[in-house]
């Protein structure tokens, strides 16, 4: 009598009960199922197809598995449980050749094999039409696949489908690119971006079988993605984030004697530049730096949150670079890796505000419209227990500063306050929308999102996190043709600072734009930071994406989920649709100013900078 297999019980009691499945046979063979689906991934036999099984484990339902007898009894009790659930399955079988037979040493780089096959069913022939499509817009490093379509009758690769007649099947088998020549080593950036590309043609083929055989309706095809973060994930996130909060970057390299730099500037007539000072680093960046790089990212199972977790760590990378770089002549360049140069467009943009707003003698402000450090931190405390009402994990704090320049800054969940800071009271209900309203609270949101990386921000989320926060500032009525002027001129004088420009010309340059002294100072510090820090230019950019975003249909929702980049915002969709995203706990309180709906629906209508003093 056959001893029953404890494996294939438990698999069927947890097909029964609808429960998510993740069971290791050893050998890195595994059945995963995060949710029931009408599908299958399969990779048989071979483990030195390393592109085939990570685009089978990309998928949120999959099993890798040696032994055919395994994978046929496997694949029965998926399948009979998932027909029942969905009145339809089918099984998509994923293997590689054992060679690119296309590969040569021609002067041009010509297509790899990929062949795919599927049963004559028409919900079949259907996925197969979809990923055929879909492959045709596909490209890995200048090599476009070239499909070759069998009948399944004539794929020798088709050994599941004819063993499992009965199962719906697509076979799909291609060429190993992503190795060298001759097979010794592999191309992982190759191998990450073919995964990726197939993963995607992949859906769109298990999507159409979802459609035409009714057995579940999607709303896209990125909706069969993976709803679950696997434990890979999970430790990942959390060793990023402990090299990410291992250090303050901009408090690292922001001064700490900004006033006593203001005097010395000014007693030497701003002749010389004065003498800046930073605070003692708390870290090893080289012991940081290990940590970082040791954290690996291979097995994430998700090609989406592999790209966002490789784009991160270069980011913290480049941020370490330039501590170890700090007041030498190599800062500014790691600063211009890292924030980009001013490009072209950003100039003219900046110019332009410039020139429809030349600068003007101010006269002296009445003691009774200014807000003292004081003022700011009483309207502070009351916009936080605002959002404490909207949630009780919005717990950020307020510190009273002596050892920043004049300002409000944000450190995590902190908000910062220098007792230097005075501004008209017209700008204060602006200045904390921006801090608090966008900075705080995307922190926050970040922090519910169940991956740190969203509080912390994923790579490049800086300008459109400051897009955001200055046109928070139009929304509330608070910008004014002085902040405008400002902001412009941060992008010159970033410019003239990438282009070799020394303290004092960046600040003549931009005193002569229409800048108080004080305020050019300001500007000039901030830009020559640390060595000379790109970062400053972000601000106009970023206001720029945002208004393109809004003008183009685009809502401003998915950007309060946690600190992301423009580029990040079809990402962000796709992990929504998913169900690996919350919606936001908190929303920006500057949306319910009575004139911000007009605002924002002017904004988008379309709008430049300059139209934002307008209405």
């Amino acid at each position: 009598m056959t001893k029953p297999d404890p494996l294939l019980a438990d698999i069927a009691h947890l097909l029964e009960t609808g429960q998510p499945i993740r069971k290791d046979f050893g050998r890195g063979e595994r059945l995963h199922i995060d949710r029931p689906m009408p599908f299958l991934c399969v990779h048989l036999g071979k483990a030195h197809e390393l592109a085939a099984r990570d685009l089978v484990t990309s998928n949120s339902a999959y099993l890798v598995v040696a032994s055919l007898k395994r994978a046929k009894a496997i694949i029965a009790l998926v399948a009979d449980a998932m027909r029942e659930r969905f009145g339809g399955f089918v099984l998509f079988d994923m293997g590689e050749f054992a060679h690119d037979k296309m590969a040569s040493d021609t002067a041009y780089l010509p297509p790899f094999e990929v062949s795919l096959s599927a049963g004559a069913d028409e919900a079949s022939q259907s996925a197969a039409a979809a990923f055929a499509a879909a492959t045709q817009k596909v490209k890995v490093r200048f090599r476009t696949p070239q499909l070759t379509q069998l009948p399944q009758a004539q794929d020798p690769a088709a050994r599941l489908a004819r063993q499992l007649p009965a199962i719906p099947t697509l076979t799909l088998r291609l060429a190993p690119i992503y190795r060298t020549p001759d097979g010794t080593a592999t191309y992982p950036q190759l191998h990450e971006q073919m995964v990726a590309n197939l993963v995607d043609a992949s859906l769109q083929a298990l999507a159409a079988f979802a459609e035409a055989s009714t057995s579940l309706a999607v709303s896209t095809h990125r909706a069969l993605g993976r709803k679950a973060f696997i434990d890979a994930v999970s430790r990942a996130d959390r060793a990023m984030d402990e090299v990410a909060q291992s250090f303050d970057f901009l408090l690292s390299v922001t001064p700490i004697n900004s006033g006593a730099a203001w005097e010395e500037f000014s007693a030497s007539s701003f002749e010389r530049a004065p003498t800046l000072l930073y605070r003692p680093l708390t870290i090893s960046q080289d012991r940081q730096k290990r940590q970082l790089f040791s954290i690996a990212l291979d097995h994430l199972e998700d090609p989406v949150l592999t790209t966002l977790y490789r784009e991160k760590q270069q980011e913290l990378d480049l941020q370490l670079s330039l501590l170890a770089a700090r007041e030498t002549p190599r800062f500014v360049e790691i600063s211009r890796a890292l924030y980009g140069p001013v490009e072209p467009s950003l100039l003219r943009a900046a110019q332009d505000v410039l020139d429809a707003m030349p600068g003007k003698k101010r006269g002296t402000r009445n003691a009774g419209q200014s807000a003292d450090s004081a003022f700011v931190e009483r309207e502070a405390r009351a916009m936080i227990k605002h959002y404490a009402g909207q949630s009780a994990d919005f717990s950020a704090t307020i510190e009273l500063r002596e050892d920043l320049p004049s300002g409000l800054m944000v450190s995590g969940g902190k908000l910062l306050i220098a007792r230097s800071t005075t501004m008209p009271r017209t700008r204060v209900e602006a200045l904390l929308s921006h801090e608090v309203g966008v900075h705080l609270l995307t922190y926050f949101n970040g922090s519910a999102q169940g991956l740190r990386l969203f509080r912390s921000g994923l790579a490049g989320y800086e300008g459109v996190q400051e897009g955001l926060a200055v046109l928070s500032e139009y929304l509330v009525g608070g910008m004014t043709p002085d902040r405008l002027r400002l902001i412009a001129a941060r992008v010159i004088g970033c410019h003239a600072m990438l282009d070799g420009a020394s303290f004092v010309e960046c600040f003549r340059l931009v005193r002569d734009l229409g800048l108080a002294p004080a305020s050019a100072f300001n500007l000039t510090l901030r830009v020559y930071r640390g060595g000379g820090l790109a970062k400053d230019a972000v601000y106009l950019r970023g206001l720029l994406e945002v208004l393109a975003h809004l003008r183009s249909g685009g809502a401003l929702e998915p950007f309060w989920m946690g600190k992301i980049a423009a580029t990040h915002f079809r990402i962000m969709q796709e992990l929504n649709t998913r169900g690996l995203l919350r919606a936001p706990q908190l929303h920006p309180a500057f949306l319910s100013h009575p004139d911000a709906g007009r605002r924002l629906k002017a904004a988008s209508a379309g709008l430049t900078p300059i139209d934002l003093l307008a209405s």
